[in-house]
């Protein structure tokens, strides 16, 4: 008798690769890296050489910048230039001849620096604006000042200076006045504390620079008008 032979296969688990040995694990597939041609490497390329550039013009600005002095105030014609006048700034010029022109802060300030010219808050100083005080032309002239005739002022401000007299002046001739200032744009060179008047008089001390000229007439006025009132006001700009 023959007895017909069944050949039974097991069944393949869910997953599993067909002809595998069981158990095995497959292999991983490793990412190929981008080629040259791969547009990625290029604008990695290109943001790194971007970042050198700017870094190195970075590093250039930085090398051309220079120290150079500026007013910390309004700084009038006729004042004295002093350290506590001036600010050190860092700033970039150009042209490197520009330079010369003005104050740097590693120069040595003279001893007689006497502004030939008004300078502005925050401006740098230029080094043709400093000269001697005869260079000026102008000379320091003291004025006495009832405090209550005075505003609130400082070195450097510019201001009118007016005389109030009436009756007669020494000669006895009839006093008559110009409703203007007798002074005019003046520099005031330094304004003494509400303490440090004249002595026992009480009044204000402020030295301001003028003319020559103008010095000379406004000594003469005085001795010629006895005891005028000398009144003080800031300049109308």
């Amino acid at each position: 008798m023959t007895t017909d032979q069944q050949t039974s296969s097991a069944p393949t688990a869910a997953g599993a690769v067909p002809g595998a040995t069981p158990g095995a694990v497959p292999s991983a597939v490793r990412a190929g890296r981008p080629g040259w041609r791969d547009p990625r490497l290029w604008v990695g390329v290109a943001l790194v050489a971007a970042s050198v550039v700017l870094g190195a013009r970075l590093l250039a600005a930085a090398d051309d910048m220079v120290t150079v002095w500026s007013a910390g105030s309004d700084l009038g014609v006729g004042q004295r230039l002093e350290p506590d006048d001036l600010v050190a700034q860092r700033v970039r010029f150009d042209d490197a001849l520009a330079l010369e022109g003005y104050l740097g802060a590693d120069d040595e300030l003279p001893a007689d620096a006497t502004l030939l010219r008004p300078v502005a808050a925050g401006e740098l100083v230029p080094a043709a604006a400093l000269g001697s005080a005869q260079d000026s032309g102008r000379v320091e002239l003291p004025l006495s000042v009832d405090p209550e005739r005075l505003p609130d002022l400082g070195a450097g401000m510019t201001v009118d200076v007016y005389l109030l007299a009436t009756g007669r002046d020494a000669d006895g001739r009839k006093v008559e006045l110009d409703p203007g200032p007798v002074l005019a744009d003046v520099t005031v060179v330094d304004a003494s504390t509400p303490d440090g008047g004249f002595g026992s008089s009480g009044q204000r001390r402020v030295v301001v620079a003028v003319p020559e000229d103008d010095a000379d007439a406004y000594v003469a006025l005085l001795g010629r008008l006895g005891e005028p009132t000398v009144l003080v006001s800031r300049a109308q700009q």
